[in-house]
C-alpha cells in the first residue's frame, strides 16, 4: 500500500519533484488542492482508490492507495475491507472490482471510460464459440465485460495468459478476445492458432490444424505499434532497449528486447542498465515510469494515448467521491458465473 503525506504542501512537493520538467508550476498546484480533497474524503468515506497504470501522472503520483496492473489490482478489490472501492480505470476494470465485492460500491469516475477490446466481443459471440467448438474450454482476457467473463472457464491477464492456458492440460482452447496476445500465447507454447471467423464457412475437422482457437479483437493503443517504428527506432539508436506489451503484434514483439506486463515492464526498467530504453504501450505508462526513474533515459517516441483511460481525472475522482456517482451495478447471475472464471484466474500464479 502506498502511504504517504497527504497534505497540500506534501503533494505538491511530490508531484513538482517528478513532474516539475512535463507540467506547468500553476498546474501541479492546482492538482495537489484536488488530491488533497481527495484524499480527505476517502478517509471520511472509508473508500479506497485503486489506479492502473495507464493513469495520467499528476493522478497516478497522488491519490492512489494501490497502483498496478489489472491483475495486481483484482487482487487488491478482492482483499479490501473498505465500504467503497473507487477505481481509475477502465469499465471492465471496475466491474472486476465489483464481481470480487458484491456487497461494496464500486465507483468509476467517467461514466465513458470504456474499453475498444471489451467491446470487440459479446456474451453471444462466446455462446456461437462454444457452439462451435464444443467442449473446448474459453480462456478469457480480463479484458472484457462481466457477461463474457460469465460465459467463460477462466480468465487471464498479459502477465499469466501464458501460465493459465497450460494450467488447463487441454489439446485446444478457446482465447479471447486481443487477437494479438492470443498470437504472442500461441507462439510461446508451441500451438497452432486459427481465426475462424475470417472465414466462417470453413469447418476444422482434423484435429492437428489447431490448437487454439482466436478472435479478432484488438487494442487501439497497442495496434498501432510497428516494425517500422522499431527499425526506425534502432536505426537512430542502436543501443535502445525495447519493451512491448504482449498486445502489440507478435511481429513487434519478436521485433522487440523483451514482452511483459505493464507491471512487468516497469519492473525491468527499474533494474535495468540500459543506456536508454523505449516503451512500446500506452504513452502515461510511460510518463510515470519515466517519473519514477529519473536516472533512466526513455526515449519518447511511439507514444499513443488510451482516449478511454484519459476520461479519468482528478477532477472526475473527486465528484464520483463527492456524489458517489458512476456506480458498477452487475446483474447477481451474471456477476457469480463470471466470479467463477476470476477466481479461478486468482489462483493461477500468485507472482506476476
Amino acid at each position: 500500500m502506498i502511504t504517504t503525506d497527504t497534505t497540500t504542501a506534501a503533494i505538491y512537493e511530490k508531484l513538482s519533484r517528478l513532474l516539475s520538467d512535463t507540467v506547468p508550476d500553476f498546474e501541479l498546484r492546482l492538482k495537489a488542492e484536488l488530491a488533497t480533497e481527495i484524499n480527505r474524503l476517502k478517509v471520511e468515506k472509508n473508500a479506497v482508490i485503486l489506479g492502473h497504470n495507464y493513469m495520467e501522472p499528476a493522478l497516478f503520483h497522488s491519490i492512489p492507495d494501490f497502483v498496478g496492473d489489472s491483475l495486481e489490482l483484482s487482487r487488491k478489490a478482492a482483499e479490501t475491507d473498505k465500504d467503497i472501492i473507487v477505481f481509475c480505470g477502465v469499465k471492465f476494470m471496475a466491474e472486476t472490482a465489483k464481481i470480487l465485492n458484491p456487497t461494496k460500491k464500486v465507483l468509476i469516475p467517467s461514466e465513458k471510460a470504456g474499453c475498444s477490446l471489451a467491446a470487440s466481443i459479446t456474451a453471444a459471440d462466446v455462446r456461437e464459440l462454444k457452439r462451435r467448438f464444443p467442449g473446448v474450454p474459453v480462456v478469457t482476457y480480463i479484458n472484457t465485460y462481466a457477461d463474457v467473463k460469465a460465459e467463460s472457464d477462466i480468465c487471464c491477464t498479459s502477465s499469466n495468459a501464458v501460465a493459465v492456458v497450460e494450467s488447463l492440460k487441454t489439446d485446444k482452447v478457446i482465447f479471447i478476445p486481443d487477437e494479438y496476445l492470443a498470437g504472442n500465447v500461441a507462439r510461446e507454447t508451441g500451438k497452432q492458432i486459427i481465426f475462424p471467423t475470417r472465414e466462417p464457412r470453413m469447418h476444422f475437422p482434423n484435429e492437428l490444424e489447431y490448437e487454439m482457437i482466436g478472435w479478432p479483437g484488438r487494442c487501439e493503443v497497442h495496434e498501432k505499434f510497428s516494425i517500422e517504428d522499431i527499425q526506425n527506432v534502432r536505426k537512430q539508436f542502436p543501443d535502445v532497449v525495447i519493451l512491448a506489451h504482449p498486445e502489440c503484434s507478435p511481429e513487434v514483439v519478436a521485433a522487440s528486447d523483451y514482452s511483459g506486463s505493464t507491471t512487468a515492464m516497469i519492473r525491468y526498467v527499474e533494474k535495468t542498465n540500459a543506456p536508454r530504453y523505449l516503451l512500446l504501450t500506452e504513452c502515461s505508462m510511460g510518463d510515470n515510469i519515466a517519473a519514477a526513474n529519473p536516472d533512466k533515459d526513455m526515449l519518447r517516441l511511439c507514444s499513443v494515448r488510451c482516449p478511454h483511460m484519459n476520461q479519468i481525472t482528478l477532477e472526475d475522482t473527486l465528484e464520483s467521491l463527492q456524489k458517489e456517482q458512476f456506480e458498477i451495478v452487475i446483474d447477481e447471475d451474471i456477476r457469480r458465473r463470471a466470479l467463477r472464471s476470476v477466481q479461478r484466474m486468482l489462483e493461477i500464479g500468485k507472482e506476476d
